[in-house]
């Protein structure tokens, strides 16, 4: 219990420390994020709040990203990358946010639980506009938390916008149930937030 209060507390700290960045307009990807996503492995290597390296970027805020790179080939290597990196055996998640693969980028995937075949999608610039429903407690891991979970409070519905790469027209979409905690989960983390931010119970997840 120790270790776990020492963890909370450096978390907490860090959260405070770097939540002060302004939201940045639309910006070209770099050439070192260029180099990050044309370079790596197919499986990405997952960032970790226990690196102090690693906790800067996850609690950064996120950039969009310009038209011309939503129709371009890196951003598509990048989604199926991040995809990728989600379904292996090493992670098994059902979401996964860019900055957690050391992108500061409004990018994420996740777990469609609310589509047939419960598919996995790939949302850039994406957004809640609006909570609603009720707000239930419910457990939550995260992978760049990895070894613990911990009881978190999520509204059941969420209404969610995004960009469609192949259109470059904003798409709404109404979500509910577990699928809707994930995009709460996952948008988070563009803005820096960690679920533990969200929550006084934490414990040790059970392999």
């Amino acid at each position: 219990m120790k270790r776990i209060s020492f963890l909370l507390c450096l978390v907490a700290l860090l959260a405070t420390a770097c939540r002060t960045t302004p939201a940045v307009s639309p910006v070209p990807l770099s050439a070192e994020e260029t180099a990050l996503i044309v370079s790596s492995d197919s499986v990405m290597r997952v960032l970790s709040v226990f690196v102090p390296e690693d906790s800067l970027v996850l609690r950064a805020f996120s950039t969009d990203f310009t038209d011309a790179d939503l129709r371009g080939e890196t951003f598509r290597t990048l989604s199926a990358k991040l995809l990728a990196t989600v379904t292996s055996p090493e992670q098994d998640g059902v979401g996964i946010a860019a900055p957690q693969v050391g992108l500061k980028r409004c990018v994420v995937a996740v777990q469609r639980f609310d589509r047939p075949g419960e598919p996995f999608g790939v949302f850039p610039n994406v957004r809640i506009d609006s909570l609603y429903g009720e707000v239930k407690d419910g457990p939550e891991g995260c992978l760049s938390i990895p070894g613990y979970r911990g009881s978190v409070p999520r509204y059941s519905n969420v209404i969610v916008s995004y960009k469609d790469p192949a259109t470059l027209q904003t798409v709404r979409d109404t979500v509910s149930g577990f699928t809707a905690v994930i995009f709460q989960h996952e948008i988070d983390h563009l803005d820096g937030i960690l679920y533990t931010d969200r929550t006084d119970s934490v414990w040790v997840r059970n392999r």
